[in-house]
């Protein structure tokens, strides 16, 4: 069984507990890990950027889109790349909870889904 404090996370991640634990405002940084990851990425909450290396993060969409990219071409042998957007738009089960989240929203009085511009969602892996 193991326990994890906050305190062990913060040092690793190379933040003073200050710049950590700053009541009332939005923490800075974001700190993920994954088994099988060397080290913890933090992140620049405002640019979505690694801070040592300036890149994206792991976690990013266009990362973990190439991820599942792979692994699809990998099972499905043969079918041509698909975009972002094509991927999307064939998961069904995903664009069904979508348009139920959508409708909910409306019926609660709680204002429209704002939809991304398109062109945003249309890259390849």
């Amino acid at each position: 069984c193991h326990r994890l404090t906050a305190l062990p996370v913060v040092a690793a991640a190379g933040l003073s507990s200050a710049e950590g634990l700053q009541l009332g405002k939005a923490p800075c940084v974001s700190v993920n890990w994954t088994l099988g990851d060397g080290q913890l990425e933090v992140v620049n909450t405002a640019t979505g950027r690694r801070r040592d290396l300036g890149t994206p993060s792991r976690l990013c969409k266009r990362v973990l889109f190439a991820r599942w990219s792979r692994l699809h071409c990998k099972v499905r042998r043969g079918d041509r790349r698909l975009m972002y957007s094509e991927a999307k738009m064939a998961a069904r089960p995903y664009q069904a909870v979508k348009q139920q989240w959508v409708r909910s929203l409306h019926d609660a009085g709680l204002g429209t889904w704002v939809k991304k511009p398109p062109e945003q969602e249309h890259f390849l892996s």
